[in-house]
Protein backbone atom coordinates (compact mmCIF):
# COMPACT_ATOMS: atom_id res chain seq x y z
CA UNK A 1 0.00 0.00 0.00
CA UNK A 2 1.45 3.59 -1.02
CA UNK A 3 1.34 5.85 2.10
CA UNK A 4 0.26 9.24 2.33
CA UNK A 5 3.79 10.74 2.45
CA UNK A 6 5.16 8.81 -0.11
CA UNK A 7 2.84 10.07 -2.54
CA UNK A 8 3.72 13.93 -1.28
CA UNK A 9 7.11 12.20 -1.85
CA UNK A 10 6.50 11.84 -5.84
CA UNK A 11 5.40 15.25 -6.82
CA UNK A 12 9.18 16.17 -5.52
CA UNK A 13 10.73 13.44 -7.93
CA UNK A 14 8.56 15.04 -10.56
CA UNK A 15 9.91 18.27 -10.32
CA UNK A 16 13.11 17.01 -10.74
CA UNK A 17 12.35 14.48 -13.18
CA UNK A 18 10.42 16.79 -15.27
CA UNK A 19 13.27 19.29 -15.49
CA UNK A 20 16.08 16.76 -16.71
CA UNK A 21 17.04 18.17 -19.81
CA UNK A 22 16.59 14.58 -21.98
CA UNK A 23 18.33 15.47 -24.71
CA UNK A 24 21.51 14.94 -23.08
CA UNK A 25 20.72 11.52 -21.11
CA UNK A 26 22.78 8.60 -22.15
CA UNK A 27 21.22 5.12 -22.64
CA UNK A 28 21.58 2.89 -19.74
CA UNK A 29 23.66 0.95 -22.25
CA UNK A 30 26.07 3.08 -22.40
CA UNK A 31 26.46 3.77 -18.34
CA UNK A 32 29.77 2.48 -16.70
CA UNK A 33 28.41 -1.30 -15.15
CA UNK A 34 27.18 -1.19 -11.86
CA UNK A 35 30.42 -2.95 -10.45
CA UNK A 36 32.42 0.05 -11.15
CA UNK A 37 33.37 1.89 -7.98
CA UNK A 38 35.44 5.38 -9.63
CA UNK A 39 33.18 7.42 -12.07
CA UNK A 40 35.55 10.17 -12.19
CA UNK A 41 36.91 9.50 -16.23
CA UNK A 42 33.84 9.17 -17.16
CA UNK A 43 33.25 12.15 -19.52
CA UNK A 44 35.79 11.74 -20.99
CA UNK A 45 34.76 8.11 -22.00
CA UNK A 46 30.87 9.03 -22.45
CA UNK A 47 31.27 10.50 -25.60
CA UNK A 48 28.32 13.00 -24.65
CA UNK A 49 30.92 15.99 -24.51
CA UNK A 50 33.11 17.12 -27.30
CA UNK A 51 36.75 18.50 -26.82
CA UNK A 52 35.76 21.93 -26.43
CA UNK A 53 33.27 21.18 -23.80
CA UNK A 54 35.69 19.16 -22.06
CA UNK A 55 38.46 21.62 -22.12
CA UNK A 56 35.68 24.04 -20.59
CA UNK A 57 34.10 22.05 -17.77
CA UNK A 58 37.75 21.14 -16.59
CA UNK A 59 38.63 25.29 -16.21
CA UNK A 60 38.52 26.75 -13.03
CA UNK A 61 35.77 29.61 -12.62
CA UNK A 62 38.34 32.53 -12.49
CA UNK A 63 39.92 31.37 -15.71
CA UNK A 64 35.95 31.19 -17.57
CA UNK A 65 35.74 34.70 -16.52
CA UNK A 66 38.87 35.70 -18.42
CA UNK A 67 38.10 34.01 -21.15
CA UNK A 68 34.58 35.49 -21.08
CA UNK A 69 35.97 39.04 -21.03
CA UNK A 70 38.70 38.22 -23.80
CA UNK A 71 35.95 37.15 -26.30
CA UNK A 72 37.11 33.75 -27.04
CA UNK A 73 33.96 32.22 -25.25
CA UNK A 74 30.54 32.89 -25.06
CA UNK A 75 28.48 32.64 -21.63
CA UNK A 76 25.98 30.40 -23.50
CA UNK A 77 28.33 27.62 -24.40
CA UNK A 78 30.14 27.62 -21.07
CA UNK A 79 26.45 27.42 -19.19
CA UNK A 80 25.55 24.33 -22.08
CA UNK A 81 29.00 22.33 -21.58
CA UNK A 82 28.42 22.67 -17.88
CA UNK A 83 24.72 21.90 -17.76
CA UNK A 84 25.42 18.88 -20.74
CA UNK A 85 28.09 17.50 -17.76
CA UNK A 86 25.95 17.96 -14.67
CA UNK A 87 22.93 15.69 -16.82
CA UNK A 88 25.71 13.25 -17.13
CA UNK A 89 26.76 13.59 -12.93
CA UNK A 90 22.85 13.41 -12.28
CA UNK A 91 22.82 10.07 -14.08
CA UNK A 92 25.61 8.02 -12.43
CA UNK A 93 25.24 10.32 -9.25
CA UNK A 94 21.57 11.06 -8.15
CA UNK A 95 22.84 14.85 -7.33
CA UNK A 96 20.53 17.03 -8.26
CA UNK A 97 16.79 17.92 -7.55
CA UNK A 98 16.30 20.06 -9.42
CA UNK A 99 17.65 21.56 -13.15
CA UNK A 100 17.00 25.01 -14.57
CA UNK A 101 18.46 24.39 -18.29
CA UNK A 102 16.16 27.00 -19.75
CA UNK A 103 16.29 29.79 -18.06
CA UNK A 104 19.73 29.46 -17.69
CA UNK A 105 20.37 29.62 -20.98
CA UNK A 106 18.40 32.07 -21.63
CA UNK A 107 20.04 34.37 -19.39
CA UNK A 108 23.50 32.95 -20.79
CA UNK A 109 22.15 34.51 -23.78
CA UNK A 110 21.35 37.70 -22.50
CA UNK A 111 25.34 38.23 -20.81
CA UNK A 112 26.68 37.53 -24.41
CA UNK A 113 24.40 40.36 -25.99
CA UNK A 114 25.49 42.82 -23.47
CA UNK A 115 29.06 41.94 -23.69
CA UNK A 116 28.03 42.75 -27.78
CA UNK A 117 26.57 45.69 -26.62
CA UNK A 118 28.91 47.08 -24.76
CA UNK A 119 32.59 45.12 -24.44
CA UNK A 120 31.91 44.72 -20.79
CA UNK A 121 31.12 41.83 -18.51
CA UNK A 122 28.09 42.15 -16.52
CA UNK A 123 30.61 41.38 -13.30
CA UNK A 124 32.55 39.25 -11.57
CA UNK A 125 31.38 36.16 -11.93
CA UNK A 126 29.80 36.96 -15.82
CA UNK A 127 28.58 33.85 -17.13
CA UNK A 128 29.85 31.03 -14.29
CA UNK A 129 26.88 28.15 -13.69
CA UNK A 130 27.08 28.09 -9.68
CA UNK A 131 25.11 25.21 -8.64
CA UNK A 132 22.63 25.69 -5.43
CA UNK A 133 21.44 23.85 -1.84
CA UNK A 134 18.49 23.17 -2.67
CA UNK A 135 17.54 25.25 1.31
CA UNK A 136 18.50 28.03 -0.74
CA UNK A 137 15.36 29.70 -1.14
CA UNK A 138 15.00 30.50 -5.22
CA UNK A 139 11.61 32.53 -6.58
CA UNK A 140 8.91 30.71 -7.36
CA UNK A 141 10.57 27.18 -6.43
CA UNK A 142 9.50 24.77 -4.22
CA UNK A 143 12.00 24.34 -1.46
CA UNK A 144 11.55 21.42 0.37
CA UNK A 145 14.74 21.31 2.96
CA UNK A 146 14.65 17.44 2.31
CA UNK A 147 11.84 16.94 4.27
CA UNK A 148 8.79 15.51 2.49
CA UNK A 149 6.07 18.00 4.62
CA UNK A 150 7.68 21.28 2.50
CA UNK A 151 7.70 19.46 -1.06
CA UNK A 152 4.88 22.07 -2.64
CA UNK A 153 6.26 24.77 -0.15
CA UNK A 154 7.12 27.65 -3.06
CA UNK A 155 9.80 30.90 -1.67
CA UNK A 156 8.43 34.29 -3.38
CA UNK A 157 11.76 35.40 -3.26
CA UNK A 158 15.19 34.37 -4.05
CA UNK A 159 17.74 33.83 -1.05
CA UNK A 160 20.24 37.53 -0.46
CA UNK A 161 23.01 36.06 -1.37
CA UNK A 162 21.80 34.48 -4.82
CA UNK A 163 20.28 38.19 -5.31
CA UNK A 164 23.80 39.49 -5.14
CA UNK A 165 25.86 36.91 -6.86
CA UNK A 166 23.27 37.07 -9.62
CA UNK A 167 23.79 40.95 -10.13
CA UNK A 168 27.24 39.89 -10.47
CA UNK A 169 26.57 37.73 -12.80
CA UNK A 170 26.08 34.53 -11.50
CA UNK A 171 23.92 31.86 -13.78
CA UNK A 172 22.07 28.92 -11.43
CA UNK A 173 21.82 25.79 -13.69
CA UNK A 174 21.22 23.15 -11.12
CA UNK A 175 19.95 22.75 -7.63
CA UNK A 176 21.62 19.90 -5.54
CA UNK A 177 20.37 17.11 -3.32
CA UNK A 178 20.79 17.62 0.88
CA UNK A 179 20.02 14.92 3.68
CA UNK A 180 16.72 14.75 6.04
CA UNK A 181 17.20 17.30 8.42
CA UNK A 182 20.01 19.33 7.18
CA UNK A 183 22.45 17.02 9.97
CA UNK A 184 24.16 13.86 8.23
CA UNK A 185 27.53 14.05 6.85
CA UNK A 186 26.17 11.54 4.89
CA UNK A 187 23.21 12.90 1.97
CA UNK A 188 19.89 11.29 1.51
CA UNK A 189 16.13 12.12 2.07
CA UNK A 190 13.11 10.70 1.43
CA UNK A 191 12.42 12.76 -1.36
CA UNK A 192 15.28 12.06 -4.14
CA UNK A 193 16.76 9.61 -2.31
CA UNK A 194 20.53 8.84 -1.80
CA UNK A 195 24.13 11.08 -3.46
CA UNK A 196 26.68 9.12 -4.65
CA UNK A 197 30.59 10.14 -4.43
CA UNK A 198 32.03 9.82 -7.97
CA UNK A 199 35.81 8.75 -6.52
CA UNK A 200 34.34 6.09 -5.40
CA UNK A 201 30.37 5.02 -5.40
CA UNK A 202 30.22 3.06 -1.90
CA UNK A 203 31.48 6.03 -0.31
CA UNK A 204 29.20 9.39 0.96
CA UNK A 205 30.36 12.77 -0.90
CA UNK A 206 29.32 14.43 2.33
CA UNK A 207 26.93 16.49 3.89
CA UNK A 208 24.66 18.25 4.27
CA UNK A 209 25.88 19.73 1.02
CA UNK A 210 26.48 16.43 -0.40
CA UNK A 211 24.65 17.21 -3.59
CA UNK A 212 27.62 20.14 -3.76
CA UNK A 213 30.18 17.93 -3.00
CA UNK A 214 29.20 15.52 -5.89
CA UNK A 215 29.08 18.58 -8.04
CA UNK A 216 32.33 19.76 -7.51
CA UNK A 217 33.76 16.64 -8.14
CA UNK A 218 32.53 15.40 -11.24
CA UNK A 219 32.72 19.66 -12.65
CA UNK A 220 28.90 19.84 -12.81
CA UNK A 221 29.51 23.40 -11.97
CA UNK A 222 33.29 25.59 -11.03
CA UNK A 223 31.46 27.13 -8.14
CA UNK A 224 28.94 25.89 -5.93
CA UNK A 225 26.86 26.94 -2.60
CA UNK A 226 26.87 25.18 0.44
CA UNK A 227 25.80 25.80 4.15
CA UNK A 228 27.77 24.25 7.12
CA UNK A 229 26.68 24.42 10.72
CA UNK A 230 29.32 21.62 11.86
CA UNK A 231 31.00 20.78 8.60
CA UNK A 232 28.23 20.52 6.01
CA UNK A 233 30.60 22.34 3.80
CA UNK A 234 33.92 21.48 4.48
CA UNK A 235 32.96 17.31 4.91
CA UNK A 236 31.77 17.06 1.19
CA UNK A 237 34.59 19.61 -0.25
CA UNK A 238 36.91 16.97 1.36
CA UNK A 239 35.19 13.48 0.79
CA UNK A 240 34.99 14.50 -3.03
CA UNK A 241 38.60 16.05 -3.63
CA UNK A 242 37.50 19.90 -3.77
CA UNK A 243 37.42 23.12 -2.31
CA UNK A 244 35.04 24.73 0.28
CA UNK A 245 35.25 27.70 2.47
CA UNK A 246 33.24 27.90 5.92
CA UNK A 247 33.48 31.39 6.27
CA UNK A 248 33.51 33.09 10.07
CA UNK A 249 29.52 33.48 11.03
CA UNK A 250 28.17 36.83 10.21
CA UNK A 251 30.07 37.57 7.04
CA UNK A 252 28.03 36.35 4.40
CA UNK A 253 24.03 36.28 4.30
CA UNK A 254 21.51 33.91 5.50
CA UNK A 255 18.50 35.79 4.66
CA UNK A 256 16.50 32.91 2.47
CA UNK A 257 18.11 30.06 4.19
CA UNK A 258 14.90 27.45 4.78
CA UNK A 259 15.56 24.96 8.05
CA UNK A 260 13.33 23.54 10.25
CA UNK A 261 14.79 26.02 13.58
CA UNK A 262 14.75 28.85 11.96
CA UNK A 263 16.09 31.87 14.22
CA UNK A 264 18.03 29.93 16.58
CA UNK A 265 21.47 31.27 17.36
CA UNK A 266 22.95 29.28 19.97
CA UNK A 267 24.94 27.81 17.17
CA UNK A 268 25.06 29.71 13.94
CA UNK A 269 24.87 27.80 10.49
CA UNK A 270 26.90 29.65 7.99
CA UNK A 271 25.86 29.79 4.07
CA UNK A 272 29.69 29.57 1.86
CA UNK A 273 31.21 28.91 -1.37
CA UNK A 274 32.53 24.94 -2.75
CA UNK A 275 34.40 24.85 -5.99
CA UNK A 276 35.99 22.45 -8.18
CA UNK A 277 39.33 24.05 -8.98
CA UNK A 278 41.04 26.22 -6.70
CA UNK A 279 41.04 28.40 -3.55
CA UNK A 280 41.48 31.60 -6.28
CA UNK A 281 37.75 30.41 -7.04
CA UNK A 282 36.93 30.51 -3.33
CA UNK A 283 38.02 33.94 -2.76
CA UNK A 284 36.25 35.47 -6.34
CA UNK A 285 32.86 34.95 -4.88
CA UNK A 286 33.31 36.02 -1.61
CA UNK A 287 34.46 39.16 -2.88
CA UNK A 288 31.59 39.39 -5.71
CA UNK A 289 29.15 38.94 -2.59
CA UNK A 290 30.73 40.92 -0.06
CA UNK A 291 32.03 44.11 -2.48
CA UNK A 292 27.73 44.83 -2.84
CA UNK A 293 27.77 45.46 1.14
CA UNK A 294 24.80 42.97 1.93
CA UNK A 295 25.11 44.25 5.54
CA UNK A 296 22.66 47.29 4.18
CA UNK A 297 19.90 44.58 3.78
CA UNK A 298 20.94 42.03 6.57
CA UNK A 299 21.58 44.08 9.18
CA UNK A 300 22.70 41.53 11.64
CA UNK A 301 25.96 41.16 9.35
CA UNK A 302 29.62 42.30 10.34
CA UNK A 303 29.87 45.83 7.88
CA UNK A 304 33.30 44.40 6.38
CA UNK A 305 34.55 44.56 2.86
CA UNK A 306 36.25 41.97 1.62
CA UNK A 307 39.74 42.84 1.51
CA UNK A 308 43.03 41.73 -0.72
CA UNK A 309 45.76 39.99 1.62
CA UNK A 310 48.81 39.26 -0.34
CA UNK A 311 49.99 35.53 0.39
CA UNK A 312 53.36 35.28 2.35
CA UNK A 313 54.87 32.12 3.62
CA UNK A 314 55.75 34.49 7.17
CA UNK A 315 53.34 32.87 9.34
CA UNK A 316 53.25 29.82 11.81
CA UNK A 317 51.00 26.85 11.26
CA UNK A 318 50.10 24.50 14.05
CA UNK A 319 49.70 20.62 12.87
CA UNK A 320 47.06 18.83 14.76
CA UNK A 321 47.36 15.31 14.77
CA UNK A 322 45.03 14.19 16.78
CA UNK A 323 42.00 16.11 18.20
CA UNK A 324 42.11 14.22 21.39
CA UNK A 325 39.37 12.28 20.77
CA UNK A 326 39.15 10.04 17.85
CA UNK A 327 41.97 8.84 16.19
CA UNK A 328 42.76 9.89 12.65
CA UNK A 329 42.99 7.01 10.01
CA UNK A 330 46.22 6.14 8.48
CA UNK A 331 45.82 8.21 5.00
CA UNK A 332 45.03 11.05 6.90
CA UNK A 333 48.43 11.03 9.53
CA UNK A 334 50.19 9.84 5.56
CA UNK A 335 48.86 13.73 4.47
CA UNK A 336 49.27 15.34 7.21
CA UNK A 337 53.25 13.90 7.53
CA UNK A 338 53.68 14.65 3.53
CA UNK A 339 52.26 18.33 4.31
CA UNK A 340 54.36 18.89 7.02
CA UNK A 341 57.64 17.28 5.18
CA UNK A 342 57.05 20.40 2.37
CA UNK A 343 56.15 22.67 4.72
CA UNK A 344 59.36 22.47 6.67
CA UNK A 345 61.24 22.14 3.61
CA UNK A 346 59.90 25.36 1.81
CA UNK A 347 60.82 27.25 4.98
CA UNK A 348 57.21 27.51 6.23
CA UNK A 349 57.26 27.45 10.39
CA UNK A 350 55.50 24.54 11.72
CA UNK A 351 54.86 23.50 15.28
CA UNK A 352 52.29 20.44 16.66
CA UNK A 353 48.91 22.20 18.23
CA UNK A 354 48.16 20.05 21.19
CA UNK A 355 44.10 20.09 21.17
CA UNK A 356 42.15 22.21 23.71
CA UNK A 357 39.64 20.28 25.63
CA UNK A 358 37.71 18.96 22.24
CA UNK A 359 35.74 16.77 24.42
CA UNK A 360 34.17 19.74 26.33
CA UNK A 361 33.71 22.08 23.53
CA UNK A 362 31.70 18.58 21.72
CA UNK A 363 29.35 18.40 24.73
CA UNK A 364 28.56 21.84 24.58
CA UNK A 365 27.99 22.14 20.91
CA UNK A 366 25.94 18.99 20.98
CA UNK A 367 23.62 20.26 23.47
CA UNK A 368 23.71 23.73 21.67
CA UNK A 369 22.52 22.14 18.33
CA UNK A 370 18.81 21.68 19.57
CA UNK A 371 18.13 23.81 22.25
CA UNK A 372 14.38 22.83 21.25
CA UNK A 373 15.53 18.86 22.31
CA UNK A 374 15.06 18.34 18.14
CA UNK A 375 11.03 19.10 18.47
CA UNK A 376 11.38 21.64 15.09
CA UNK A 377 12.51 18.78 13.24
CA UNK A 378 10.53 15.87 14.74
CA UNK A 379 7.25 18.21 14.17
CA UNK A 380 8.41 18.55 10.39
CA UNK A 381 8.70 14.84 9.93
CA UNK A 382 5.49 13.75 11.51
CA UNK A 383 3.57 16.90 9.37
CA UNK A 384 3.89 13.87 6.58
CA UNK A 385 4.25 10.87 8.53
CA UNK A 386 7.55 10.24 6.86
CA UNK A 387 9.56 7.66 8.54
CA UNK A 388 13.26 9.51 9.78
CA UNK A 389 16.19 8.33 8.47
CA UNK A 390 18.86 6.27 10.52
CA UNK A 391 21.37 9.23 10.30
CA UNK A 392 18.41 11.32 11.06
CA UNK A 393 17.59 9.59 14.71
CA UNK A 394 21.51 9.26 14.90
CA UNK A 395 21.90 13.33 14.85
CA UNK A 396 18.92 14.17 16.88
CA UNK A 397 20.28 11.78 19.60
CA UNK A 398 23.07 14.41 20.35
CA UNK A 399 19.78 16.88 21.85
CA UNK A 400 18.66 16.52 25.46
CA UNK A 401 15.75 14.77 26.34
CA UNK A 402 13.87 17.53 27.38
CA UNK A 403 14.54 21.59 25.92
CA UNK A 404 16.85 23.58 27.25
CA UNK A 405 15.24 26.08 29.85
CA UNK A 406 16.78 29.31 29.52
CA UNK A 407 18.73 29.41 32.30
CA UNK A 408 20.64 26.34 31.22
CA UNK A 409 20.84 27.67 27.46
CA UNK A 410 22.96 30.59 29.14
CA UNK A 411 24.82 28.92 30.90
CA UNK A 412 25.75 27.06 27.98
CA UNK A 413 26.54 29.79 25.74
CA UNK A 414 28.33 30.99 28.16
CA UNK A 415 30.55 27.90 28.12
CA UNK A 416 30.46 28.54 24.38
CA UNK A 417 31.66 32.12 24.60
CA UNK A 418 34.41 30.99 27.53
CA UNK A 419 35.82 27.87 25.70
CA UNK A 420 36.07 30.57 22.30
CA UNK A 421 37.96 32.86 23.70
CA UNK A 422 40.55 30.43 25.40
CA UNK A 423 40.90 28.58 22.30
CA UNK A 424 41.48 32.34 20.69
CA UNK A 425 43.98 33.38 23.39
CA UNK A 426 45.63 30.25 22.84
CA UNK A 427 46.82 30.99 19.41
CA UNK A 428 47.96 34.33 20.52
CA UNK A 429 50.07 32.61 23.68
CA UNK A 430 51.60 29.54 21.77
CA UNK A 431 52.50 31.98 18.71
CA UNK A 432 50.36 29.98 15.97
CA UNK A 433 48.26 31.90 12.67
CA UNK A 434 46.47 28.65 11.33
CA UNK A 435 45.40 25.39 12.52
CA UNK A 436 46.24 22.63 9.91
CA UNK A 437 44.03 19.59 10.51
CA UNK A 438 41.62 16.55 9.91
CA UNK A 439 38.63 17.87 8.12
CA UNK A 440 37.30 14.17 9.12
CA UNK A 441 38.34 10.78 10.92
CA UNK A 442 38.74 8.94 7.44
CA UNK A 443 39.28 10.08 4.03
CA UNK A 444 35.11 10.17 3.16
CA UNK A 445 32.61 7.63 5.29
CA UNK A 446 31.70 4.69 4.03
CA UNK A 447 27.76 5.02 3.31
CA UNK A 448 25.38 5.80 5.93
CA UNK A 449 28.54 5.71 8.55
CA UNK A 450 29.56 9.01 8.83
CA UNK A 451 28.52 9.46 13.05
CA UNK A 452 31.86 11.68 13.88
CA UNK A 453 32.05 15.05 13.44
CA UNK A 454 34.03 16.84 15.79
CA UNK A 455 37.20 17.47 13.56
CA UNK A 456 35.02 20.40 12.14
CA UNK A 457 32.55 21.35 14.90
CA UNK A 458 34.81 22.26 16.97
CA UNK A 459 35.88 24.79 14.37
CA UNK A 460 32.00 26.09 14.56
CA UNK A 461 31.92 26.67 17.79
CA UNK A 462 34.86 28.12 18.05
CA UNK A 463 33.78 30.32 15.02
CA UNK A 464 37.04 29.92 12.76
CA UNK A 465 37.29 30.64 9.32
CA UNK A 466 37.97 27.45 7.56
CA UNK A 467 39.57 26.55 4.65
CA UNK A 468 39.22 22.75 3.16
CA UNK A 469 41.65 21.84 -0.20
CA UNK A 470 42.77 18.45 -1.56
CA UNK A 471 45.95 17.05 -0.32
CA UNK A 472 47.55 15.22 -3.38
CA UNK A 473 46.98 12.06 -1.33
CA UNK A 474 44.69 9.72 -2.37
CA UNK A 475 44.31 6.44 -0.28
CA UNK A 476 46.14 3.61 -1.77
CA UNK A 477 45.74 -0.59 -1.07
CA UNK A 478 49.38 -0.75 -1.55
CA UNK A 479 50.87 1.90 0.72
CA UNK A 480 47.86 2.88 3.65
CA UNK A 481 48.07 -0.85 5.06
CA UNK A 482 47.73 -1.03 9.36
CA UNK A 483 51.04 -1.26 10.62
CA UNK A 484 51.64 -3.83 13.65
CA UNK A 485 51.66 -0.70 15.77
CA UNK A 486 47.97 0.50 13.93
CA UNK A 487 47.17 -3.09 15.33
CA UNK A 488 48.24 -2.59 19.04
CA UNK A 489 46.36 0.82 19.07
CA UNK A 490 44.35 1.34 22.72
CA UNK A 491 41.15 2.74 22.34
CA UNK A 492 40.44 5.99 24.45
CA UNK A 493 36.42 4.97 24.64
CA UNK A 494 33.70 3.61 22.67
CA UNK A 495 33.67 6.33 20.42
CA UNK A 496 37.05 6.26 19.32
CA UNK A 497 36.97 2.55 18.90
CA UNK A 498 33.68 2.76 16.58
CA UNK A 499 35.97 4.88 14.11
CA UNK A 500 39.22 3.40 14.44
CA UNK A 501 37.47 -0.08 13.44
CA UNK A 502 35.61 1.40 10.57
CA UNK A 503 39.33 1.19 8.96
CA UNK A 504 39.12 -2.44 8.76
CA UNK A 505 42.06 -2.21 5.87
CA UNK A 506 42.40 0.39 2.96
CA UNK A 507 40.36 -0.85 0.41
CA UNK A 508 37.25 0.02 1.60
CA UNK A 509 38.60 3.61 0.82
CA UNK A 510 40.52 3.11 -2.08
CA UNK A 511 40.46 5.99 -4.18
CA UNK A 512 39.02 8.38 -1.86
CA UNK A 513 41.12 11.62 -2.05
CA UNK A 514 42.55 13.09 1.32
CA UNK A 515 41.23 16.66 2.44
CA UNK A 516 42.86 18.94 4.96
CA UNK A 517 41.18 21.76 6.60
CA UNK A 518 43.35 25.04 7.48
CA UNK A 519 41.76 27.29 10.76
CA UNK A 520 42.58 30.84 10.82
CA UNK A 521 41.41 33.13 13.89
CA UNK A 522 38.19 34.50 13.93
CA UNK A 523 37.10 36.93 11.11
CA UNK A 524 40.41 36.30 9.56
CA UNK A 525 38.72 35.02 6.75
CA UNK A 526 40.83 36.98 3.97
CA UNK A 527 44.23 36.43 5.59
CA UNK A 528 42.90 32.21 6.15
CA UNK A 529 42.12 31.78 2.40
CA UNK A 530 45.27 33.83 1.38
CA UNK A 531 47.48 31.16 3.83
CA UNK A 532 45.56 28.17 2.44
CA UNK A 533 46.44 29.23 -1.35
CA UNK A 534 50.56 29.01 -0.27
CA UNK A 535 50.06 25.90 1.61
CA UNK A 536 48.06 24.61 -1.14
CA UNK A 537 50.50 25.74 -3.48
CA UNK A 538 53.67 24.34 -1.38
CA UNK A 539 51.84 20.86 -0.27
CA UNK A 540 50.99 19.85 -3.90
CA UNK A 541 53.79 21.67 -6.17
CA UNK A 542 51.89 24.03 -7.62
CA UNK A 543 54.03 26.95 -8.88
CA UNK A 544 51.68 29.15 -9.51
CA UNK A 545 50.71 29.20 -5.49
CA UNK A 546 54.39 29.32 -4.24
CA UNK A 547 55.08 33.26 -4.58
Amino acid sequence: MTLNWEIQAQRGRDILNNSIPKQWLLPVDRLPPASQKSVIDFPRQSGLLNERELVITDMSATALVTEMGNGTMSAEEVVTAFLKRAVLGHQLLNFATEFMADEAIARAKEHDEYYRRTGKLVGPLHGIPISVKEHIAMKNRTCNTGYVAWVDKVTTEDALLLQLLSKAGAIFHVRTNEPQSLMHLCCSNNITGTTLNPLNLTLSPGGSSGGEGASMAFRCAPLGIGTDIGGSIRCPAAFCGAYGFRPSSLRNPVTGLKVAASGQETIRGVVGPLASCSIEDLELFQRAALEQEPWNIETSLMPVAWKTVLPTRDMTVAIMWDDGCVRPHPPITRALRHAKEKLVAAGVNVVDWEPYKHQHGWEVIRALYYPEAGSKQREVLAESGEPARPLTDWALSYSRSMPLSHPEAWALQEQRDIYRDEYHALFNRRGVDFILSPTYPAAAAVMGESQYWNYTAIWNLVDLPSVVFPSGIFVDPKVDMLTEQDKEYVHRDEVDEREWRKYQGPERYEGASVGLQLSGKRFKDEETLAAAKVIEGIVRDKEYLKT
